[in-house]
Formats: structure tokens, C-alpha cells, sequence
């Protein structure tokens, strides 16, 4: 229909745009919420062309892998002594080490890593209905683009804020394990997700349809 026509171009577009405003920020939390509407795009294109499954497969994952990016966020800001700007930061790997590894768990799933999280299940489905919509390869494109700029957004904000030497006043330290232990759940659950919308494993999507 109409509609879903535009819907379709509308989440394709707001998955590139949002996406692009997300590389200018250094703001750690701003960055994962223009993240999020970058998201939401994929969540509203995938809706258009494969259907309800398909967009609320991807809203799930992204719900647990996204709050654990901020939470992880807020792990961060609370471990550098209240600093947001991403420039600031740096080498938190060292002193913040299960933040790290909880956050590099929500990035690869974010960014849609192959097999082992939850984010490249749900988000290839969304890929696979553009690449089948008959229409047009134009919101397929553009999806596929978006996907690259994900990953070279998320990948920037982790070299800033973990890599590299200590730009910041004081002394980094990690959060408490109040913190930390919703995280490990978070990230647990943002890699044993994707197995629910897997084609070896259907129920799920055949439930939400």
C-alpha cells in the first residue's frame, strides 16, 4: 500500500540521516541516542517491507543490546569522574575493564557482528525483506549503508572513550558491581536473543505474525 511505501522510505532515510548526525557527536550518550533513531529507521523500514515480525524482531534485540550501551555509558561517565566528551576520555580499557568488555559486547551487536549477536539476526532480516522488495534497491541500499555507518560510528566512540592514553582530570575507576552485574545480564541477553529469530528456530517469528 501507499502507506507502507512510505513508512518504508521514511525508516530507510531516518536510518542513514540519523546515523550521519551520529558521527559529528562527542558526547557518549548523544551519540547512542542519535543511534537509536538510527534504529528506529531500520525497525519502521523492516515493518514496510517484510512485515510485523521482522520490525519487532529488531526492536527486541536492539531494546536489550541498546540499554546496555547505556548503561554502559553511564558506567563510563560515572568512572570518569562525570565527564560526557567522548575527546576526554581514553584508555578506560585498563581501569574499567568489565565495563569494557559488557560495552564491546553491546557494539558488535549493534553493529550487526556475524553469528554470535543478537543485532545481526534481526537487523539481516531487515536487509533480506529490502533485498526481496520489489519495488525498489533504494531503501536496501541505503540500509546497507547505514549498517556501515553504524559500525563506523560505534567503532570511533570506543577507540575515543577506551583506547589510547588517559585524556581526562583524575583517576579513572570502575562502577560498582550494582552497575556492572545489570550489565553482564544486558549483555547476555544481547548475544542468546538472536537465536529466537534464527531460521533454525521459527516460532518466534511465526508468533509475532
Amino acid at each position: 500500500t501507499t502507506a507502507l511505501i512510505v513508512v518504508t522510505w521514511v525508516g530507510a532515510i531516518t536510518a542513514v540521516f540519523a546515523a550521519l548526525i551520529a558521527i559529528a557527536q562527542n558526547d557518549i550518550k548523544r551519540i547512542l541516542a542519535y543511534s537509536t533513531v538510527s534504529q528506529l529507521g531500520y525497525m519502521m523500514a523492516g515493518l514496510g517491507m517484510g512485515g510485523v515480525a521482522v520490525g519487532m524482531f529488531h526492536l527486541i534485540t536492539h531494546a536489550f543490546f541498546k540499554s546496555l550501551l547505556f548503561l554502559g555509558a553511564g558506567s563510563v561517565i560515572h568512572g570518569a569522574h562525570d565527564e560526557q566528551d567522548i575527546r576526554h576520555m581514553g584508555g578506560l580499557w585498563k581501569p574499567m575493564r568489565s565495563t569494557f568488555i559488557v560495552y564491546a559486547i553491546g557494539t558488535l551487536a549493534l553493529c550487526g557482528f556475524p553469528l554470535f549477536f543478537s543485532g545481526f539476526w534481526s537487523k539481516d532480516g531487515i536487509l533480506e525483506a529490502a533485498h526481496g522488495w520489489s519495488l525498489s534497491k533504494g531503501p536496501f541500499d541505503l540500509l546497507v549503508f547505514g549498517a556501515f555507518l553504524t559500525a563506523f560510528y560505534m567503532m570511533r566512540q570506543v577507540s575515543y572513550v577506551f583506547f589510547g592514553e588517559w585524556r581526562g582530570h583524575g583517576h579513572a575507576h570502575e562502577s560498582p558491581r550494582v552497575m556492572t552485574a545489570p550489565m553482564a545480564l544486558l549483555a547476555f541477553f544481547a548475544m542468546a536473543l538472536g537465536v529466537i529469530g534464527t531460521p533454525a528456530w521459527t516460532w518466534f517469528r511465526g508468533f509475532l505474525s
